[in-house]
C-alpha cells in the first residue's frame, strides 16, 4: 500500500498551515479536527474559557471556501432560531421556508449547553442525518455540513448538561488547554490572534473537501487492527469503572477516524498510533461511568478519559 498522492498530502498540508497560523502551539489538535471533517463528523471543543475554542473555529471555516454561521446559544434560545420558521406571504397566499443559520457549510454552535434540552435536540436530526424537517417537508443542508460545539465544563450555573443521545453524535469530544509559555508569549507580542485570524485566506473548496472526504472509506483497515479496535471495545463493555461501555456507532466512529487521521498523515492504511491518538476524543463522551457520585462536567471528563486511557495502556499493540 503506497502513500496517498502528493496532491491530497498537500491539501491536507495546505489546511493545517492555515489553521495552525492561528492555534499555535496545538498541532495535534487542528490535526483532530480536520480528520473530523474529513470523516463527516462533528466536534465538540470543551475547555475552560479564554483558551481559543472559538478561535480554533472561526479559524478552520476561514480556511474553506464554505459558508459559515455562528450560533451564540443562549437559555431562551428556540428550535425555531437555528433551522428557521415558514412565514405567510400574502401577495402569493403561501408559506415561504426562511432558512436559519443551520443552513451552513460550517456551524459554530457557541456554548451548546445554554441552550434548552429542546433547542440542543433540535440538532440531532441535522447532525446525523444532514437534514432538518419543518412542517413534515424534509430540508437537506448542503455538502459538506460540519458542526463545531463549544461548552466550558467548569460552569453549571444556567446550563444543560448535554444527553448521551446528543452526546454520541459529535465525533469527536478536543479539550484544547493552555497553551505553552513560549506560544503564549507570541500571542501577547502579537495582540492576540485576532490578526492573524483576519489574514486567513480559504485555502481550499467545497468540492476539495467533498473529495477528500470521499478517500477516508478507502483508507485500508487491516484484520489484525480491527481485531485490536474490537479488543479495546470490548474492554469498554466488562471494565469495572464503567456501567456503559462503547456502542456499535461507537467503534464504527472509531475506525473511521483512524481512518481520516492516517489520510491526514499521509497513508492509505490504518495503523495502530491511528487509534491511539484518537481513541480518547471519540470513546471517551460514549461511555458511561459506573460511580454514581460523579456529576457531569470536569471531573466527569477526566475520568472518562482516563479510563479509556488506561484501557489503550493495557492492551497489547498489533505487530
Amino acid at each position: 500500500m503506497n502513500p496517498v498522492s502528493d496532491t491530497v498530502l498537500e491539501r491536507v498540508e495546505r489546511l493545517h498551515r492555515s489553521i495552525v497560523r492561528v492555534i499555535r502551539g496545538k498541532a495535534e489538535i487542528v490535526d483532530a479536527l480536520i480528520a473530523a471533517l474529513l470523516a463527516r463528523g462533528h466536534v465538540l471543543l470543551e475547555d475552560v474559557p479564554g483558551v481559543g475554542k472559538t478561535t480554533l473555529a472561526q479559524a478552520l471555516a476561514r480556511s474553506l471556501r464554505l459558508d459559515f454561521h455562528r450560533i451564540q446559544f443562549t437559555s431562551d434560545t428556540l428550535p425555531s432560531d437555528i433551522i428557521g420558521i415558514s412565514i405567510y406571504r400574502q401577495d402569493s397566499g403561501n408559506f415561504e421556508f426562511v432558512p436559519g443559520p443551520l443552513f451552513a457549510n460550517v456551524v459554530l454552535a457557541d456554548e451548546i449547553n445554554r441552550a434548552a434540552p429542546r433547542t440542543q435536540s433540535a440538532l440531532l436530526e441535522a447532525m446525523s442525518e444532514h437534514a432538518v424537517t419543518v412542517e413534515k417537508t424534509r430540508y437537506r443542508l448542503d455538502e459538506p455540513f460540519l458542526v463545531v460545539a463549544t461548552q466550558n465544563p467548569i460552569e453549571s450555573t444556567g446550563t444543560y448538561p448535554l444527553p448521551e443521545s446528543q452526546l454520541d453524535r459529535f465525533l469527536m469530544r478536543l479539550s484544547m488547554g493552555y497553551p505553552g509559555p513560549d506560544e503564549e508569549l507570541e500571542l501577547l507580542k502579537a495582540g492576540g490572534a485576532e490578526p492573524e485570524l483576519d489574514q486567513l485566506e480559504p485555502v481550499l473548496s467545497s468540492a476539495e473537501v467533498i473529495e477528500l472526504q470521499s478517500m477516508v472509506a478507502e483508507v485500508h483497515t487491516g484484520e489484525k487492527i480491527l481485531a485490536y479496535l474490537m479488543e479495546v471495545i470490548t474492554k469498554t463493555r466488562d471494565h469495572q469503572a464503567l456501567s456503559l461501555g462503547v456502542s456499535t456507532r461507537g467503534s464504527l466512529a472509531w475506525q473511521r477516524s483512524a481512518q481520516a487521521m492516517a489520510l491526514v498523515r499521509g497513508r492509505t492504511f490504518v495503523v495502530p498510533d491511528d487509534l491511539q491518538h484518537t481513541a480518547e476524543s471519540v470513546l471517551a463522551h460514549r461511555v458511561l461511568l459506573a460511580d454514581p457520585l460523579i456529576g457531569d462536567g470536569w471531573e466527569k471528563s477526566r475520568k472518562e478519559r482516563a479510563v479509556i486511557r488506561s484501557i489503550i495502556e493495557n492492551t497489547n499493540v498489533p505487530r
